[in-house]
C-alpha cells in the first residue's frame, strides 16, 4: 500500500524540484494526485519544469534559495496560507561544484545549500506540519558519499554526512514526540544521470539510473517503511553497497588508516573482502 501521506489532494513541497531527482519525484507525486510545490533557485529551470509537468493548478513553482533562512520562512508562510497543510516535505536541493581539503573555494556555499538547506527546510516546515496534526513524511536527500566519504570532494562529503546525521536525529525526535504523526527518511541515491552528475556527457552511461527509477525506488521503499532508502544502480547492487559501507565503518573498529579502501597498502585486503560470500 502507498504511504498514507502520499494521498490524492495532499500537498508536497520539494526543493531542488526543477530538475533531476526532484523533478522526477514531483512527476510521480502529481501522477498520484497530490498538489505539488517545487522550489528551485533557477527560475528558467522552474519555467521549463512547469512546461514539462503540465499539471495545471495542482503544480506551483517557487523561486527559492534554500540557504536563505528568511526566504525559507517566507516560502513556508506562502505555502501554508495557500494550501493549509504540507504532508510531504522533500529537502532535495544540492550543488556539487567541487572542493579540496585545504582550499576555501566552494566550501561555504556547499555547506550552506547541501546541509543548511536541509536544516532550514526541516526547522521551518516540520513544526508547522506537527502543529497541523496531519500525518506526513520528510525525505532528505543524502548521498553514499556522505557514508563512505571517498576522496575527491570533501565539502560535498561533509555536507552529505551532516544530512545523514541530522535526518537520523530528526527521526529519533519525531518518533518520541507526542502527537507527531510524521516520519523522516534518508534518500541515498546511487549513480543517477542528472545535471549534477553528467559532466560533459550527453548520453546516460549504462551504469546510471534515471531520476525516474530513483523516484520509483524511493516510493517503493516508503511503502516498506524504510528509513535508509539505499538505492542501487545498474552497476552497484545493494550487496556491494553493504560491503562498502561495512568496510568504511570497519576502519574505526579495526583501527585501520582512514579511507583505507583507497590506501595502497589496503587495496588487496579490500579486494579479498569484496570476494567473500
Amino acid at each position: 500500500m502507498p504511504h498514507p501521506a502520499l494521498a490524492p489532494d495532499h500537498v508536497a513541497f520539494i526543493t531542488g524540484g526543477a530538475a533531476g531527482i526532484g523533478l522526477a519525484i514531483a512527476r510521480r507525486l502529481l501522477e498520484a494526485g497530490l498538489t505539488v510545490v517545487i522550489a528551485d533557485r533557477d527560475e528558467a529551470a522552474l519555467a521549463a519544469a512547469r512546461q514539462a509537468l503540465g499539471a495545471g493548478e495542482r503544480l506551483t513553482t517557487l523561486a527559492l534559495d534554500v540557504a536563505d533562512r528568511g526566504a525559507m520562512e517566507a516560502a513556508a508562510a506562502k505555502v501554508f496560507e495557500a494550501f493549509g497543510a504540507v504532508h510531504v516535505l522533500v529537502n532535495n536541493a544540492g550543488i556539487q561544484p567541487g572542493s579540496s581539503v585545504l582550499e576555501a573555494a566552494n566550501w561555504d556555499r556547499v555547506l550552506a545549500v547541501n546541509l543548511g538547506g536541509v536544516v532550514n527546510g526541516c526547522q521551518v516546515f516540520v513544526p508547522r506540519m506537527i502543529e497541523g496534526g496531519a500525518g506526513g513524511i520528510v525525505i532528505n536527500t543524502g548521498s553514499k558519499q556522505g557514508i563512505t566519504t571517498p576522496p575527491g570532494d570533501p565539502a560535498y562529503n561533509v555536507a552529505k554526512a551532516g544530512v545523514k546525521v541530522f535526518t537520523e536525529a530528526l527521526e529519533h525526535d519525531l518518533r518520541n514526540r507526542e502527537g507527531a504523526r510524521i516520519t523522516a527518511h534518508l534518500l541515498i541515491p546511487g549513480f543517477v544521470f542528472t545535471g549534477l552528475t553528467k559532466g560533459e556527457r550527453t548520453e546516460k552511461p549504462a551504469a546510471a539510473w534515471t531520476p525516474e527509477e530513483t523516484a520509483d525506488f524511493m516510493l517503493e521503499s516508503l511503502e516498506r517503511g524504510d528509513f535508509y532508502i539505499l538505492c542501487p544502480d545498474n552497476d552497484v547492487p545493494r550487496a556491494l553497497d553493504e560491503k562498502r559501507i561495512a568496510w568504511a565503518a570497519g576502519d574505526i573498529v579495526e583501527n585501520r588508516p582512514p579511507l583505507s579502501r583507497w590506501h595502497k597498502d589496503w587495496a588487496e585486503p579490500f579486494k579479498a573482502y569484496l570476494a567473500r560470500d
